[in-house]
């Protein structure tokens, strides 16, 4: 019998996305100029970067606690949160995209919100190399975590900081965008909004947790593949 005491989660994260889902396609929502219906893809493409910054810090959190433990597990988990971070970092990208298609006439446009954007995934994506680059696993998880604590901060400074330092941009949040100039979230929104949220970074949390047992199975592989060649 499948035990669900340690499932909750789970099913709750399953639950309030299949309410997000529908909520997000035939739940109402205002009319604003410009965007008009596209700000139903509020509610996927700001969930997958909410998703990527949680999944992210606690990536963070795994290589700090490595460079103090030293405990091989810690810098799988790190590995697998950074994984995680990209996939959805890639998902906020897409549907970024397709939101911009539908606004601004095109895929992409030269803005600083989303080139910092692309900079910050690469900049992971650079730790990914970094990793593939070294065979030795103690210098490799080292070198590793604490790359990971300079790429977390790196990454706030593209998505975060500079942008709000640019003259002006057309995304939402910053100045001179249509988006959300009128005021806060509408409230027939934020019923959908919050739990999608929640909902997101509840999927990455079960998708850093596979991965994290994949990448804890090839390292055992990888060790019993060593210990036959001695």
């Amino acid at each position: 019998m499948v035990n669900l005491g340690n499932s909750w989660w789970k099913l709750l994260g399953v639950a309030i996305l299949i309410y997000v889902i529908a909520g997000g396609l035939l739940f109402e929502v205002p009319d604003l100029p410009v965007i008009r219906q596209s700000i139903r893809n509020i509610y996927f493409h700001v969930g997958m970067w909410f998703a990527m910054i949680f999944i992210m810090f606690l990536g963070l959190v795994f290589s700090i606690r490595y460079l103090a433990t030293n405990r091989v597990d810690e810098d799988l988990r790190a590995l697998a949160a950074v994984q995680t971070g990209i996939v959805f970092g890639i998902l906020g990208l897409i549907t970024g995209m397709v939101w911009a298609r539908f606004t601004w006439g095109s895929f992409w446009v030269n803005d600083p919100k989303l080139n910092g954007a692309v900079v910050g995934l690469l900049v992971y994506f650079a730790y990914i190399l970094l990793r593939s680059s070294l065979e030795d696993r103690d210098k490799r998880a080292r070198l590793a975590a604490v790359y990971n604590v300079f790429a977390f901060a790196l990454y706030f400074l593209f998505i975060m900081i500079l942008p709000r330092t640019a003259s002006s941009s057309i995304h939402p949040g910053l100045d001179g965008n249509p988006a959300l100039a009128t005021g806060d979230l509408a409230p027939e929104m934020r019923v959908v909004f919050f739990p999608a949220m929640a909902g997101w970074m509840i999927l990455s949390y079960w998708v850093f947790r596979l991965l994290y047992r994949v990448c804890r199975l090839e390292a055992r592989i990888a060790d019993h593949i060593e210990n036959q060649r001695k």
